[in-house]
């Protein structure tokens, strides 16, 4: 038994004196408390992770032979597809019945710059909203919107979200007031160019809203500009502009090739 507690306690007295870590040098590696915690020693792709005591070139050779490259321009993972600017919920359907097992999602190329010019040529060419208005679709704009948008603009869109609200303001920057006459005015292209670019303080959210879930987003603040003004934004009736058209005027066949 004296045994057994005395194996234990050097146990514990060798786990408090020996360093979790140990730094790198020459070539000895060096020790971390779990192997690989701090530095990875796999290639990534697209990745620059050169760590020097776990390569067996040098940098030179690290960044001359294996430099991680980005994809080409315009390309979209294997399996999947999309449309850029589709026109209209006709577009939208015919594409889905002929691609019904590639799903639409983020990488859905977007051919406009992230300059001024190409902000103004977005504002100025998508029109359209591409998914008509649907009960489910501005459910889960609603969710999307109060995670990613409404902490800075606010649960109706008027710019007073909490980091500017509460406790004086936690936020410098006044974020834009959605609900203002001049985004209820705006076209859908300048929604969809700063979700995918940001503007100014705000971030690009391209990598977190999918496709369709920027359309999403787009409708739900489409909402929220209609009740700012006592109108209708819904599956049945939108009688704040004419570039989303209701669920219910489209017709089934349609709706259901959307829906998949």
């Amino acid at each position: 038994m004296r045994k057994i507690y005395f194996l234990g306690l050097l146990f514990i007295v060798l786990v408090l004196i020996t360093p979790a870590c140990g730094p790198a040098e020459g070539n000895y590696t060096g020790r971390e408390y779990m192997m690989d915690m701090g530095h990875s020693i796999a290639y990534e792709a697209n990745v620059s992770n050169y760590y020097s005591y776990n390569r067996f070139t040098g940098e030179e050779d690290y960044y001359a032979m294996i430099q991680p490259r980005l994809p080409q321009n315009g390309t979209i993972p294997r399996g999947y597809a999309g449309l850029s600017n589709p026109s209209d919920a006709t577009v939208m359907a015919d594409f889905r019945s002929e691609f019904q097992s590639f799903p639409i999602n983020g990488s859905v190329p977007y051919y406009y710059k992230d300059t001024p010019e190409d902000r103004e040529r977005a504002k100025a060419e998508i029109i359209k909203n591409p998914f008509p208005i649907t009960t489910n679709g501005l459910t889960n704009g609603k969710i999307l919107y109060n995670i990613f948008c409404a902490t800075c603009h606010g649960e109706k869109g008027d710019g007073l979200g909490y980091l500017v609200r509460d406790d004086g303001g936690k936020y410098p920057a006044a974020p834009a007031n959605l609900v203002s006459d001049d985004f209820i005015n705006s076209s859908n292209g300048r929604f969809y160019h700063s979700i995918m670019y940001g503007l100014n303080v705000m971030g690009s959210y391209a990598d977190k809203l999918s496709f369709e879930e920027r359309w999403q987003v787009i409708h739900y603040i489409r909402s929220l500009q209609a009740a700012s003004k006592s109108l209708e934004y819904s599956e049945t009736l939108n009688n704040l502009n004419p570039h989303a058209i209701p669920g219910a005027s489209v017709p089934k066949e349609i709706s259901k090739a959307i829906e998949q």
